[in-house]
């Protein structure tokens, strides 16, 4: 058995896990673990990856405008391709919506009102009658989600920091000031502070480390590959029911990923699509694009695990000392990652979050204590 001294443990190395654990490198000793072969093999190694700064809570839409200049004008050398392209996004209102549209226009970030007739010269498939309104998010970017994971990877390599793959805790307990996570094949990392970032398992980690759960629900969200011909996607938006039914995005290759914006509670598990969704979503979206699809090309699922009231939670325990939560990122945590892993390295080292500080009594799970 070996024992590993360090400062900080993070448990989880997908998005959330990855960039906190850089962030808090700066001036920490790190050990990162991971009980899969590689790292980001769940959640982050199936999301959508699109930022949109018009999605989520107050504390989501904060932390997405302040990851954008990270986007713009990442670190030098911390990637070697943009991890940013251009792609608008279009909430479209059916008859039936004029409501929610008019809502979102008014509450809405940089949002603006477009005409369906000039939408649908851009995106010809559109079924007449089926749009009656839009609101397009003109500044919303495709996310290069590999490239932002394993830059900040990197970026705790560089900085000194040990990530351990196939090390799934097997045993977590507080000793003498100091956490103990004994991973797979016996070793042992010892820290006074541990992260974490377990994503769908937070809650189990907390189980097995005497922390009481926040109450986590993981929930499938499915999405499948068509081929839009003789549609070309290739410069057409995000196109996004403003009632969250579906959305559709172009994909390399001429092809459109849809998805039926599914939320089905699950276990945490390597979580695999169901046949029925894919329908739905397939269904849902030919109700407003006049696309044939001969045969669906592939689909996936993944997990995306939110807190009891769907914020984030960030922030020390109230009740076991030195155990930080890092989890419910939902659908957020990569267009969220840059500025929710500073924030999450400056609680932890006890600093001032600078432009983060209006979301940390929000994000605070002690909130869920207090409520229980």
């Amino acid at each position: 058995m070996d024992i590993t001294e360090t400062d900080v443990v993070v448990i989880g190395a997908g998005i959330a896990g990855s960039t906190a654990a850089a962030q808090i490198a700066a001036d920490h000793r790190v050990v990162l673990v991971e009980a899969e072969e590689v790292a980001g093999y769940h959640t982050t190694g199936r999301s959508a990856a699109i930022w949109i700064h018009n999605y989520g809570t107050d504390a989501v839409r904060l932390l997405t405008g302040l990851s954008r200049a990270f986007f713009e004008t990442p670190p030098e050398g911390f990637a070697d391709v943009p991890l940013m392209s251009h792609r608008p996004v279009w909430f479209i209102a059916s008859s039936d919506e004029r409501d929610e549209l008019k809502q979102m226009l008014a509450e809405g970030v940089n949002l603006r009102k477009g005409d369906p007739e000039a939408m649908r010269r851009m995106v010809p498939a559109i079924k007449p009658g089926s749009v009656v309104g839009v609101a397009v998010e003109d500044e919303a970017f495709d996310m290069d989600a590999a490239a932002l994971h394993q830059g900040f990877l990197r970026t705790l390599r560089r900085r000194g920091g040990t990530l351990r793959l196939r090390a799934r805790a097997g045993r977590i307990e507080r000793r003498n000031g100091q956490w103990e996570v004994e991973v797979t094949g016996g070793d042992v990392v010892r820290a006074p502070v541990l992260v974490n970032a377990a994503g769908a398992w937070g809650d189990e980690v907390a189980t097995m480390a005497g922390v009481h759960p926040l109450g986590l629900q993981p929930k499938r969200r499915t999405a499948a590959v068509i081929n839009p011909a003789p549609w070309n996607v290739a410069d057409w938006p995000m196109v996004h029911d403003i009632d969250h039914g579906w959305y559709a995005r172009p994909e390399p290759g001429n092809r459109l990923m849809v998805s039926p914006c599914d939320e089905t509670d699950m276990e945490p598990c390597d979580v695999q699509p169901d046949e029925l969704d894919v329908a739905i979503c397939i269904d849902r979206m030919q109700q407003t694009l006049n696309i044939e699809v001969k045969r669906v090309e592939r689909s996936w699922a993944g997990l995306r695990t939110f807190t009891p009231d769907r914020d984030f939670a960030f922030g020390f325990d109230p009740v076991a000392d030195g155990f930080f939560w890092n989890v419910g990122q939902g659908g957020y945590g990569i267009q969220t990652a840059p500025a929710a892993g500073q924030l999450v390295a400056d609680l932890v080292a006890g600093r001032d979050p600078g432009e983060a500080a209006p979301v940390v009594a929000r994000v605070d799970p002690g909130r869920f204590s207090a409520a229980g």
